[in-house]
């Protein structure tokens, strides 16, 4: 037999210490009888990241924009489409953590998530993700208009593709996460029959991708120098490049929302002030003072930071009741 060379030695230490290092790691497994239906069903409950729902009420932001909001039949079908929504983003985050439920064992947040800690078996995660995927759309076709099904089709299919691959891609990511906030907002239009203004959607778009650039900037910034404590793909971009990707989502969206609001559009003169014009002030104020969390390197979630800050709470709503305002003609 050959005599090993100073690779192969190299190689069989490396895996001597890494056997070492798996066998003196503790076990996230579950004591015997931890996957009870009881254990099983928060676990499902959890990795459905309820906290995240909130995200879904964008659906009412067409009808909220075209002022067909409040009526027996918009209510009800904006309901069913947060529901079905919420159940295709479940499909997704439980797909999600099956297939990552190894990295995830290795990460010092994430490895307690139910499918990682071992409270929801993979199979289990996957088989729920699964049928969720097939319900949600089903329904949305027998109890909504076609349209909704098929764009709830494609959230499935860019969210599954972003979970297997395309989270690897530098600036796909973005993309995938700002259009699937823009699905939500289109969702709601959809669903009533209403046609989606440019302005609605150059504005709902751009102002997403703030968010997202923003979130992601921050973690670069808090996360820099901590290898293997974030997602990997942070390290591929620069802060210096994030920051320019926010800084440009926010310009055009208040330049797409001051166009909407600067456009007569010919509404009638009869509000008693100019809810539109003046609805412009407390928008940028709006951008400005979420860019300050940005800047710092601590906007995290969008629903975090905005019922963190009082302040931006106050901004927000003194901007959606003059946009309703607007809205109403009032």
């Amino acid at each position: 037999m050959p005599e090993a060379g100073p690779l192969t030695s190299a190689a069989r230490a490396g895996d001597a210490t890494l056997h070492e290092q798996r066998r003196a790691a503790p076990r996230t497994d579950p004591p015997a009888g931890g996957r009870g239906p009881g254990v099983m069903a928060k676990g499902l409950l959890r990795t459905a990241r309820p906290k995240q729902w909130v995200k879904n009420v964008l659906v009412v932001a067409a009808p909220a924009a075209a002022g067909r909001l409040f009526s027996a039949h918009a209510l009800t079908q904006l309901a069913l489409v947060f529901a079905l929504f919420t159940a295709c983003a479940a499909a997704v985050y439980l797909v999600n953590d099956a297939r990552d439920a190894e990295a995830d064992r290795a990460h010092p947040t994430k490895r307690h998530r139910p499918v990682a800690a071992g409270q929801v078996p993979v199979p289990v995660a996957y088989a729920a993700g699964g049928l969720l995927a097939v319900l949600a759309p089903a329904l949305a076709a027998w109890l909504t208009a076609p349209a909704v099904a098929a764009l709830l089709v494609a959230y499935l299919a860019m969210q599954l593709a972003y979970c297997v691959r395309l989270k690897h891609v530098l600036v796909v990511d973005l993309v995938i996460v700002t259009t699937g906030f823009l699905m939500r907002a289109v969702a709601g239009g959809l669903a009533l029959g209403i046609p989606l203004s440019r302005w609605f959607l150059i504005t709902t778009g751009f102002g997403a991708l703030f968010m997202v650039a923003a979130k992601r900037y921050s973690e670069a910034v808090q996360m820099a120098g901590k290898a293997g404590a974030t997602r990997a793909l942070l390290t591929e971009y620069t802060p210096g490049y994030l920051r320019f990707v926010w800084q440009l989502a926010a310009g055009v969206a208040v330049l797409g929302y001051c166009l909407w609001a600067l456009e007569e559009g010919g509404v009638p003169h009869t509000s008693v002030l100019p809810w539109r014009q003046l609805s412009m002030v407390a928008f940028v104020l709006a951008i400005l003072r979420y860019a300050v969390f940005a800047d710092r390197g601590t906007a995290g979630e969008p629903e975090e930071v905005v019922l963190r800050d009082r302040a931006l709470a106050v901004i927000g709503a003194v901007w959606m009741t003059m946009y309703a305002l607007a809205v109403a003609n009032w």
